[in-house]
């Protein structure tokens, strides 16, 4: 049944007629039209003022062009990078493949079923037809999966499960509104937004230690929805940042602090999402007829006439209702609010500059 299921409910509307009229008579009664209405997510985000829109640079997107599909059009994915200080020596290598065109010509090599979509260099793992890395490109270590909490790094409006953080600082006189609503988390201690990405706060792997009012010293970058990570081979390898991939399904939150989160894709998902599955082990794809090639990837700031982005402040007073809105949905669709949100059902929301 393709109509939206609200509309199944109309069908009672007739049998209310004769007691609605009746309630202006009533003495005192409410305005049924006088009531304020609840706003859906979306129409929060629109109504937000330019000024709790941050500008993304150029030069903190990459800018994927896939071969046209079978019906010549063209295949655009845009990628925001991690800030700092997460990921920051892939991110370094990335920006270096980007400008000596390393993925020019190679290919998405791998799309698993609610999983991930990959791509870069199909011969990789064969040294002697291996596409050659450009020199230069950082070391990396698995120590930098995560950060080194310091007051700051995540806002003070983090609301862990829904409840006060006393490891978060008290907010200074200026402070941007709390998150109130419930965000549950099965994965970490606390979660939260820097610069526009999901994030989560907890101890370093070892024994259980308690929640008290000392300041967890870890935080981490999320496998939401869209986001872009590193492939690599056994540990200790970490990647270099030339093999990468995207989520696309369910969020695989068992790879937080396995692999190098460096970025999200803000624009052309659906380019990659709606690929063939591959049939191989893994999703990966047989033969070379399968793969989808890939034009050019390049940094943001040299690609001619590129839109400018902007994401909503997770700082702000509408981002704080927007996420308050998803936790518990109140407008006319809704029969019974949720009353809590996962951490990667809060998508930040991203548009193209006015």
């Amino acid at each position: 049944m393709s109509r939206p299921l609200f509309r199944t409910r109309l069908a009672g509307l007739p049998l209310l007629a004769g007691a609605l009229s009746a309630l202006p008579l009533l003495a005192g009664a409410p305005s049924l039209a006088a009531a304020e209405p609840v706003l859906s997510p979306a129409e929060i985000v629109a109504a937000a003022p330019q000024g709790e829109w941050v500008a993304i640079a150029p030069d903190d997107l990459l800018v994927m062009d896939l071969a046209a599909d079978a019906a010549g059009k063209p295949r655009r994915v845009v990628i925001q990078l991690m800030p700092a200080p997460f990921s920051q020596g892939w991110i370094g290598n990335l920006r270096k493949l980007a400008a000596a065109h390393w993925w020019d010509g190679l290919s998405v090599n791998r799309v698993q079923d609610n999983y991930v979509v990959q791509w870069g260099d199909a011969a990789g793992e064969d040294k002697a037809k291996a596409r050659p890395l450009p020199a230069g490109l950082a070391p990396t270590t698995g120590a930098d999966y995560a950060a080194r909490w310091v007051p700051g790094l995540v806002p003070w409006a983090l609301t862990p499960m829904g409840q006060a953080a006393p490891e978060i600082p008290p907010p200074p006189p200026a402070a941007p509104p709390a998150i109130t609503a419930r965000v549950a988390d099965a994965y970490a201690r606390a979660v939260g937004f820097r610069g526009g990405f999901p994030v989560a706060l907890g101890y370093p792997e070892g024994p259980p230690k308690p929640w008290k009012t000392v300041a967890p010293v870890q935080a981490w970058p999320l496998h939401c929805y869209g986001a872009v990570g590193v492939g690599r081979d056994m540990p200790p390898d970490a990647g270099t940042g030339a093999e990468l991939y995207t989520v696309i399904g369910t969020p695989p939150r068992h790879l937080d602090r396995n692999i190098a989160v460096v970025g999200r894709v803000i624009e052309g998902i659906e380019h990659l999402a709606s690929l063939p599955r591959g049939t191989g082990p893994l999703g990966f794809y047989q033969t070379a007829a399968e793969r989808t090639a890939i034009q050019s990837i390049r940094l943001g700031s040299d690609v001619p006439e590129l839109p400018r982005y902007q994401f909503l402040s997770t700082e702000g007073a509408s981002f704080a209702r927007y996420a308050e809105a998803r936790a518990s949905r109140r407008d006319a669709f809704f029969v019974t609010p949720a009353g809590g949100v996962d951490i990667c059902n809060l998508p930040v929301p991203v548009r193209r500059a006015p």
